[in-house]
């Protein structure tokens, strides 16, 4: 049981089968071998019976298997790891963005600065189990959706959820599903198999509420042509991952639930594990929109925004590395005039896909290739080129790190070290890039303007939202900026 963890309060939420706590911890029932998730509808097992366990890999290690009937392992993460700045955090989000399927342990533990024995040992005294055990269960995870999605064989799946031999993924899938390969696939519910050749098609579960035409309207509204696509309901974009560039079109989900249809073509199926992640990321699917919406609801300048949109999200970018250049090209710019030289920087540097996938025909200029381009024709001022160049170098270089594992106050400290780069511009970053949710932006003219109908003022508001200010400030966006939104205006409005 992972020490954090307060027996009573989980044992509560078991009781009242709570599905805000999905994806916090797991419950693990020891007369039936089982681990699941806290609104489980089945009959809620004896307090004597039950352990509880943060992550589903401490339930695997303890030797319980994944129920079929809840499937705890297709709820969203826990908010957890995106909140918390320390190592551990850092470590879970950089094993779910696939860096021990990259780099194995020793990589994972040269990202954080810390030996592997280091590592282990903190990780196992929270969690009760290392970063290998993290990593197969994010293996098993990824191996039942490309099980219950597509008509691959068992062997092609093996591989590409990360699997050193079939024989491993056969043996795990039976430990932490009680089911081999095959009989998974007959017992999937509402399997989607059968789409477009070459396509999956995946189901992107959230915490309630949550509005996911909102956030992808955002999403659109900042829409890179070549890079990015909006439809008005279907957001696409391409994706540039370990082993090729991919594509993902994402929609609201058909039953008006809290999730979003994500429709993936990849180069590389390995990369499956890490196109979800990322478009988890980026759609802010796993946050805890009742810990945000008591705090922010609470403040009586906020309140009537909150209950306008309750679960409102942080829109962020599937890559920080990207999100650090394209805020710099929307320095005191429009957002229409960040997205044209975002286009003409992407058409001048950019990856060329093989094939174009509609009116996807880029991907993003990597670091070392901005670093070294000629942006002549961009249509920059020279010091924002100078900008660019130097910020893509420092990226090159490791000077300036901005991975999933980065610490968020020395990417923003670092950043600011780059000429050229100011506090919005870093806190920027850190709010759309590294998915910070304590994040103000520091002389924002939509947010004064939105705090000015409020009646507050930027200093006060730099410091009553804690630790919740990103999505302050998305709310005070939506305030100054309704186009962007798909909320109903306030009848206040009128003022901004």
């Amino acid at each position: 049981m992972s020490r954090l963890l307060d027996p009573e309060r989980c044992y509560r939420a078991v009781t009242s089968r709570d599905a805000r706590f999905d994806g916090w911890f797991f419950t693990a029932v020891a007369t039936t071998g089982i681990y699941c998730r806290p609104s489980c509808p089945a009959r809620t097992p004896l307090a004597r019976n039950v352990s509880f366990f943060s992550t589903a890999a401490a339930a695997q290690g303890a030797g319980y298997r994944a129920c079929r009937r809840c499937r705890p392992d297709a709820v969203p993460g826990s908010p957890e790891w995106d909140v918390r700045a320390d190592v551990v955090a850092r470590a879970m989000r950089l094993i779910g963005d696939g860096e021990v399927e990259r780099g194995g342990v020793p990589g994972l533990a040269a990202r954080l600065g810390y030996s592997e024995r280091q590592l282990h040992r903190l990780l196992v005294d929270e969690l009760g189990v290392g970063p290998l055990a993290l990593a197969r269960a994010q293996r098993a995870q990824t191996a039942r959706l490309l099980i219950e999605t597509t008509d691959l064989p068992m062997a092609d799946v093996a591989f590409a959820a990360g699997f050193a031999s079939i024989r491993q993924f056969n043996d795990t899938v039976r430990e932490v599903f009680a089911l081999t390969p095959t009989e998974l696939r007959r017992a999937a519910p509402g399997a989607t198999r059968g789409g477009p050749p070459g396509e999956l098609t995946l189901r992107l579960a959230a915490r309630a509420p949550y509005d996911g035409a909102e956030v992808l309207l955002f999403l659109g509204a900042h829409a890179v042509p070549g890079l990015e696509e909006w439809d008005g309901t279907t957001f696409a974009r391409v994706l540039d991952l370990p082993h090729g560039p991919a594509v993902v079109r994402l929609s609201p989900s058909p039953d008006g639930g809290a999730a979003v249809t994500a429709r993936l073509r990849l180069t590389a199926l390995r990369d499956l594990g890490v196109a979800v992640a990322r478009c988890r990321r980026m759609l802010d699917l796993d946050a805890d929109p009742a810990a945000v919406d008591d705090v922010l609801g609470a403040d009586p300048a906020l309140a009537a925004l909150v209950a306008a949109a309750p679960g409102c999200r942080v829109p962020a970018s599937p890559d920080a590395d990207e999100l650090a250049v394209r805020a710099v090209l929307g320095q005191q710019v429009s957002v229409a005039g960040a997205r044209t030289l975002t286009g003409r920087l992407l058409r001048a540097v950019g990856t060329p896909l093989a094939e174009p996938v509609g009116t996807l025909t880029h991907a993003f200029p990597r670091p070392a290739a901005l670093a070294d381009a000629d942006l002549s024709a961009v249509g920059l001022t020279g010091a924002r080129s100078r900008t660019v160049t130097a910020l893509a170098a420092a990226l090159d270089a490791g000077r300036v790190s901005l991975d999933a594992g980065a610490d968020r106050e020395t990417a923003v400290a670092s950043l600011r070290a780059v000429p050229g780069i100011g506090p919005w511009t870093a806190s920027l970053v850190a709010l759309r890039g590294l998915a910070d949710p304590d994040v103000w932006l520091p002389g924002d003219l939509a947010l004064r303007r939105s705090l000015a109908t409020l009646g507050s003022s930027d200093t006060d508001a730099a410091t009553r939202w804690r630790p919740w200010r990103s999505y302050a400030v998305l709310h005070l966006w939506a305030l100054a900026v309704p186009s962007l939104f798909t909320r109903h205006p306030l009848p206040d409005r009128s003022a901004s």
